[in-house]
């Protein structure tokens, strides 16, 4: 017998069920999501969250006509499952795959791409807007987790949001807030009534009423008005949203889809902004991610019997590197201090946090904010370690450049998740860091070649007196052994290869690739010298000049863009001093890196180890027959 989703060709289909039928449904999308999760990897929890009011909206509303927008996507497994991608669902997050986000490029119902929290208010408010200006009917509904709403552009399309008085739906997905039967339970039935259908037939004959009664009757509606929006502000916890004149309805329980339909479509009936706040349970129906919705937050393949992680390797990541370091650190320096933006796991500092609660911060989904906060620290003489992903430092440039670089502040911000992210796609390849943090004035920027060198990074970036930048890769870090940590000299590489016939400067996670190559090369009979740059900003001067005398070809590897990153400064600074060498800067060429691993990607990019030597081979033999040519 066919189960019931294999029977959902597109959102229409769902109509048909009755609510019994419904909820098996929902059963069936929850083990179809955990079954590819599993696999696969990708965000569980949230996803496990929201598989009744993806049905809701989609039972109520009409995509793609009307407009469904995800913040953050994450959320959107089961929309992807409701909307004609059922068969593609394995391929979730697989080079050529399903993104794990909304993607417009994959599918007419994914209306806007959203892969970084905080975006759907503003958009859903312009197409609202775009609506009405072009005089045509739909509903636009913006899907926003609770977190979503820490971050500062939310507050700012709340803002606007309440002064245009577009017909919009926000439809706040809380699955955080724990709300207490004695409290909850009333301020959610008042609520309802106050916001309902049933409210506002009767209240216009209520209000009537007490208008007509003799000499008193104006006056007791005026108090009773007073009187109703008190209680509101006081039981009801959308007084806020109410205050920027944003109708609030809730809260609704998330895993009833009657309840969900019914609230949804007074939602309708509303003609204004109204927000309907829905509380959810993160990883509901997976007791494993119920437990521990951190955890299986951003998932790597797991065991659907047991719920542990499928280990690759013991070998560490970066990110536990760095944990472990900071933590090592802060025992004998009272002055660090660590600030996140949501991301206390994801960036290893859950440690910290426990060892250091008072020195620890998470501020939301807040980059801008972070970046500021940590001005304020270091300018009163903590040291603040500021722990972002390498994309999501992008959201405060500004704060980078005129707060933190003009200002000289001397913050450590270490940047996980640099270069190619498996996974994600291209909303979270970290490839633009070296890039946008080159025009900085007065900053130090570097990148380690193993765990020992992002230690003394750490380390050296916590003594320097200027703004310090350290970004590396998701992942498993080289396995070599761990080392006493020491400081390095800013602007200073190392050679780590001596050879004859051409130079390889890489930075980062390409040093060990391109090492690798040398060593091959060698056995082709090619010398190559192989040099870790360790700083982006500044060079090693004297050592790239010298280098660019000496040999007739230099390769520069990073995993980034090419254009304006570090190759780009390695070309400028030997432009700038006349020397006529060739210089080839392997890096990727397309500022969009696709859905895939990073192997593979990394692999299709040029930037393994095969990439480099074949890039060597092909260029060594034309400067050969070059010279051949000019003798």
């Amino acid at each position: 017998m066919d189960s019931i989703l294999e029977r959902i060709k597109n959102p229409s289909d769902l109509k048909k069920l009755s609510f019994e039928e419904l909820i098996l449904l929902s059963q069936e999308i929850r083990e179809e999501i955990i079954r590819v999760v599993s696999k696969n990897g990708g965000h569980l929890s949230s996803n496990l969250g929201v598989v009744e009011l993806t049905i809701a909206l989609h039972l109520v509303f009409d995509a793609p006509r009307d407009k469904i927008i995800w913040d953050v996507g994450h959320q959107c497994y089961a929309h992807k499952l409701l909307t004609g991608r059922r068969e593609r669902f394995d391929s979730l997050r697989q080079y050529e795959g399903l993104l794990g986000f909304p993607s417009r490029e994959e599918s007419e119902y994914d209306c806007y791409n959203t892969g970084h929290a905080s975006t759907a208010l503003s958009s859903a408010l312009g197409m609202a807007t775009a609506r009405d200006l072009k005089g045509e009917k739909f509903e636009v509904v913006a899907v926003v987790g609770d977190g979503s709403l820490t971050g500062g552009v939310a507050f700012e399309a709340l803002n606007n949001i309440g002064y245009l008085k577009k017909k919009l739906i926000i439809v706040l997905n809380d699955n955080e807030m724990s709300i207490s039967p004695n409290v909850g339970a009333l301020s959610g039935y008042l609520n309802y009534l106050v916001s309902g259908q049933f409210f506002r037939k009767y209240q216009r004959i209520v209000e009537g009423a007490i208008r007509d009664i003799p000499a008193i009757g104006e006056k007791l509606f005026k108090l009773t008005r007073k009187i109703e929006e008190s209680i509101k502000k006081v039981l009801i916890p959308g007084a806020l949203f109410e205050e920027l004149g944003i109708k609030y309805m809730g809260p609704v329980r998330g895993h009833s889809i009657e309840m969900l339909v019914r609230a949804l479509k007074d939602a309708k009936e509303y003609d204004g902004p109204v927000m309907v706040h829905v509380v959810t349970v993160k990883g509901k129906g997976y007791k494993p991610a119920m437990r521990e919705p951190d955890k299986f937050h951003s998932a790597h393949p797991f065991d659907v019997k047991t719920g542990e992680f499928i280990k690759k390797s013991n070998t560490l990541t970066y990110t536990s590197i760095f944990g472990k370091t900071i933590v090592e650190l802060a025992e004998k320096d009272e002055k660090i201090v660590a600030i996140t933006a949501a991301m206390t796991d994801g960036t290893g500092l859950s440690e910290f946090s426990k060892r250091f609660p008072d020195r620890f911060f998470d501020v939301g989904i807040a980059e801008q904010h972070a970046v500021l906060f940590a001005c304020g620290l270091a300018l009163e003489g903590f040291k603040p370690v500021v722990a972002i992903y390498s994309t999501f430092l992008q959201r405060a440039y500004d704060q980078l450049f005129h707060d933190v670089a003009l200002m000289k502040i001397p913050i450590l911000f270490c940047m996980d998740r640099s270069g190619i992210v498996s996974g994600d796609g291209p909303t979270h390849q970290g490839i633009m860091d070296l890039a946008y943090l080159r025009p900085l004035p007065n900053v130090i920027v570097m990148a380690p070649k193993d765990e020992n060198e992002l230690r003394d990074m750490i380390y050296t970036g916590l003594r320097t007196n200027l703004p310090t930048f350290i970004r590396y890769p998701k992942g498993e870090a080289i396995g070599v052994p761990i080392k006493e940590i020491s400081k390095i000299e800013i602007g200073k590489g190392e050679v780590l290869k001596e050879g004859s016939d051409l130079a390889i400067v890489a930075i980062g996670s390409r040093v060990y690739p391109s090492l690798k190559a040398g060593f091959r090369l060698e056995k082709e009979g090619i010398s190559a010298t192989v040099i870790n740059a360790r700083f982006v900003k500044p060079l090693d001067t004297h050592l790239l000049i010298e280098t660019a005398k000496k040999f007739p070809l230099i390769v520069t590897v990073e995993e980034g863009i090419s254009e304006g990153g570090f190759g780009s400064a390695v070309r400028e600074l030997i432009g700038n001093y006349g020397i006529q060498t060739r210089i080839i800067s392997l890096g990727i060429k397309d500022g969009v890196v696709p859905l895939g691993d990073s192997e593979s990607l990394l692999r299709i990019y040029g930037l393994d180890e095969e990439g480099i030597f074949n890039c060597v081979m092909n260029n060594i033999a034309k400067i050969h027959e070059k010279r051949a040519i000019l003798k």
